[in-house]
C-alpha cells in the first residue's frame, strides 16, 4: 500500500527562504508520527505543505495520492489541520462555526452536532459567541470541526498548547479512534511527555530537513500487547 504522505528530498519556499530544505518522510495509513524540533526546524512548514497550503517546489511530495508538486488544492478536502491559531468567525457561536465547516464539505448537520459532542462543547457553550470563549475552548471548537470533517490524514500543530488536562486526555483519545478508524496523523509538539506516549514513530527536524527518527511510546504499548490465543497458539503481535 502506498504512504499516505511520501516526500523525497522536498523543498518549500516561504518567500526567498527554504522552509523545508530537502525533507524526507513517510507516514502510513493508521500511523501516528510526532515531529520534534526547534522552533524554525520547519514543523509548520512541513504540515502546511501536506495541507497543500505551502507549495512543494521541488523533490517528490505525494500526499493521499496526489502530487503536491503538480496540484497542491486538490488535496486539503481530505486532510484536517488545527494550527496554532484557531479559525474560527467571533461573531458566530461555537456550533455555528462546526456547521459552518461542515456544511461547505457539504455533509450534514448531524455531523456537526456529534463532532461537539464528542469534545464535550455541551450546554451554553454551544451557543456562545466564538469570540468569547477561552483559548482552550476556541481549540475545542477547532478541533470538533476537525472531528466532523473526518479526514484520512490529520495534521495538528501543537495541538497541546492552551488545554487543560482533561482536554488533553480527550485529544488522546479522539487520535487514538481516528487512527482505528483508518486516519493517519502527523502531529508537530515541543511536548514529549505527552506527545511521545501517543506516537508510533518521532521525527526530529532541525534547518528544514529531517534528522532522525526513533520508536515513539504507541509501539512500544502495541508491541507489549499479547494477540489472543486461537487454534494456532498465542502470537504476540508485531509492529515493523
Amino acid at each position: 500500500m502506498a504512504p499516505v504522505v511520501h516526500f523525497r528530498a522536498a523543498v518549500a519556499l516561504a518567500g526567498r527562504f527554504p522552509a523545508l530544505a530537502g525533507v524526507d518522510l513517510s507516514l502510513h495509513q493508521g500511523e501516528v508520527v510526532v515531529v520534534m524540533g526547534p522552533n524554525g526546524a520547519g514543523k509548520t512548514s512541513l504540515l502546511r505543505s501536506c495541507a497543500g497550503l505551502l507549495p512543494v517546489t521541488s523533490g517528490e511530495a505525494v500526499v493521499l495520492g496526489v502530487d503536491l508538486t503538480e496540484d497542491h488544492t486538490s488535496v486539503r478536502r481530505y486532510v484536517g489541520l488545527l494550527g496554532h491559531a484557531a479559525p474560527l468567525y467571533d461573531d458566530l457561536s461555537a456550533a455555528e462555526n462546526v456547521r459552518f465547516a461542515t456544511r461547505a464539505l457539504g455533509l450534514p448537520a448531524s455531523s456537526a452536532d456529534e463532532a461537539l459532542e464528542r469534545v464535550a462543547l455541551t450546554g451554553r457553550l454551544r451557543s456562545t459567541a466564538a469570540g468569547r470563549l477561552s483559548a482552550g475552548q476556541r481549540r475545542r471548537v477547532a478541533l470538533a470541526a476537525l472531528v466532523a470533517r473526518r479526514p484520512a490524514l490529520w495534521l495538528l500543530d501543537e495541538p497541546h498548547a492552551g488545554l487543560d488536562a482533561d482536554s488533553r486526555t480527550l485529544l488522546g483519545r479522539l487520535i487514538g479512534e481516528a487512527v482505528a478508524d483508518g486516519a493517519s496523523v502527523l502531529l508537530s509538539s515541543h511536548e514529549p511527555q505527552l506527545s511521545v506516549p501517543l506516537a508510533d514513530r518521532v521525527v526530529a527536524m532541525a534547518g528544514g530537513r529531517v534528522t532522525g527518527e526513533e520508536p515513539g511510546g504507541r509501539r512500544a504499548a502495541l508491541s507489549a500487547v499479547p494477540t489472543p490465543r486461537t487454534d494456532a497458539g498465542a502470537v504476540g503481535i508485531h509492529v515493523a
